[in-house]
């Protein structure tokens, strides 16, 4: 389906938007008459809208899912067409007054299952008895948790430490090169599309604090230090963030107070602080409701009759 965002209904280009999505509403309502589905699962962003707003019209139980603590605009408005709002967070509720809602958590994918973190690490090239630290962008900001890494090398020199960085393609041999120079071991990666074996290797680790990366942070227990993307949409990422802080399961940092410094001071403290790291691993772990995707489905269950129109 053509890829719809939301312009502002004053721009020109808000007529393309108008086209694309009633296209996108077309190819759905076409799909639907060959397939007919029992429910419409919407994950958010205008590009769902369209097939809920289609599973709608044919008397489909709808439903979306909203794993960040604040909204965007495409569920705040696909909330008024779906039998039931499935959460991330709690906390994300009262922006739902008049839907029902359910926590399901955030589902994380099959694959991403515990390995053995000695083995783990063995796979990477890195030793089996030091604290490993995670560090990675995900798939926007990638450059600011580079940076601010890089920076915080020179004070962290002595800090019995490795580290795994995955710092995207266009930072990887700046990153490589600096951890060389300063003498500190790590794997350093464009991307690793086998997440289960970093996740299972690390002890802590910096980060953005997008919905899906804290998800899969809980699923494998991992506290650390969460640096939201300071450009996500209505600062999502920093609310998000805000909830594994008073939970206790992360330290929140704002990119704009970041210094090098300050950040190797943070995971100084971590490190130099076993049960505090072990404390924090507990406390993440709690925020990743067991069998997200099964409360998915057992919240569609509960909201269907079956009856959609032929």
């Amino acid at each position: 389906m053509p890829t719809v965002g939301l312009p502002s209904p004053f721009s020109p280009a808000f007529f393309g938007f108008l086209r694309r999505f009633y296209e996108s509403l077309s190819i759905c309502r076409a799909i639907y008459r060959n397939f007919k589905p029992q429910v419409v699962l919407g994950m958010g962003g205008f590009t769902s809208t369209a097939p809920v707003l289609a599973g709608r019209i044919r008397g489909i139980a709808t439903f979306i899912h909203e794993s960040n603590a604040v909204p965007g605009k495409a569920n705040r408005l696909t909330a008024r067409m779906v039998r039931a709002v499935m959460l991330g967070f709690k906390e994300c509720a009262p922006f739902f007054p008049k839907a029902h809602t359910e926590v399901t958590g955030t589902p994380v994918r099959t694959e991403l299952v515990h390995l053995d973190r000695q083995a783990a690490r063995q796979k990477l090239g890195l030793r089996e008895d030091l604290t490993t630290l995670l560090v990675m962008g995900g798939s926007q900001g990638a450059s600011g948790i580079n940076q601010a890494m890089i920076k915080s090398l020179p004070f962290l020199n002595g800090v019995p430490l490795q580290v795994i960085h995955l710092s995207g393609g266009r930072d990887e041999r700046l990153v490589a090169d600096n951890y060389r120079r300063e003498n500190v071991p790590a794997y350093v990666a464009a991307f690793h599309h086998r997440m289960e074996e970093v996740y299972s290797a690390a002890d802590l680790l910096v980060a953005r604090a997008g919905a899906a990366s804290l998800a899969e942070f809980a699923a494998f227990s991992l506290p650390g230090i969460l640096i939201p993307f300071p450009y996500a949409t209505d600062d999502h990422q920093t609310r998000n963030a805000e909830i594994y802080a008073r939970a206790q399961a992360a330290i929140l940092l704002k990119e704009s107070e970041v210094s090098g410094e300050l950040l190797a001071r943070k995971i100084r403290e971590l490190i130099q602080d076993p049960e505090r790291i072990q404390q924090m691993a507990a406390n993440s772990s709690c925020l990743a409701p067991k069998d997200a995707a099964g409360r998915v489905v057992t919240t569609m269950e509960k909201y269907t009759t079956h009856e959609a129109r032929l």
